[in-house]
């Protein structure tokens, strides 16, 4: 898998640079891993309501292809686009979204966070209350509020064409974080979302892009 770090890019340029690469490529191409931090934007995905982007200001708001609903994108967020070929790879959909989701669990494991899966929300959550705590999550906290006591730490949303993929996963590492509260996070009024710094990890976006990279490099491997 080639790695390829694009520095802070503006998210429709990176979004057709996505498109064409994944139209463009043969059996033969090789995948690539795209890293980068984008200017401040909402996405939203196919599955997204305009309902849930309450109040975006200035923020421009981009309707795309991917999976899921909105959420944010900015500077301090490690974005990881995998452009990948599923069939060459070996696995399907799901296992492709295990392996990214543990590829984020992994990641902030190197900096002593525990990360969760919850049933039905794609993406990984800490505790709020101790994010550093190693215990599993033994079920949602109430019947009606599955996210009470967690927080957000990453998004993941993916388009799969031909069998390859292309957009990925967001990692908050030490960002703005108020723009998350103009919109309902994945389509979920209320839900928190932080970061690796509001939690008590002081690291660069240099270096958890380093750390994950790694990680998805590994658990992206045939």
């Amino acid at each position: 898998m080639r790695l390829k770090n694009l520095g802070l890019v503006p998210y429709t340029d990176t979004y057709q640079a996505m498109q064409d690469f994944s139209s463009k490529r043969r059996a033969d191409t090789a995948d690539e891993l795209w890293l980068c931090q984008h200017h401040p934007v909402f996405t939203q995905g196919l599955a997204g309501l305009a309902s849930h982007v309450l109040n975006p200001g200035t923020i421009p708001v981009i309707p795309t292809n991917r999976g899921g609903q909105v959420t944010y994108h900015g500077p301090g967020q490690v974005m990881a686009y995998p452009l990948l070929n599923l069939q060459r790879a070996g696995y399907f959909v799901k296992e492709y979204v295990y392996r990214l989701e543990e590829s984020v669990i992994r990641t902030l494991a190197h900096f002593g966070v525990t990360g969760h899966r919850v049933a039905n929300a794609p993406g990984i959550y800490v505790r709020l209350a101790d994010p550093f705590a190693h215990s599993a999550l033994t079920g949602p906290a109430t019947p009606k509020d599955p996210f009470k006591g967690l927080g957000k730490i990453s998004a993941l949303g993916i388009k799969v064409s031909r069998h390859c993929s292309y957009h990925g996963l967001a990692l908050n590492v030490k960002m703005e974080l108020e723009p998350f509260d103009r919109i309902n996070p994945c389509g979920y009024a209320g839900l928190k979302s932080v970061d690796l710094f509001t939690i008590g990890v002081n690291t660069s976006w240099e270096e958890a892009a380093d750390v994950l990279a790694h990680k998805l490099t590994a658990l992206l491997a045939p």
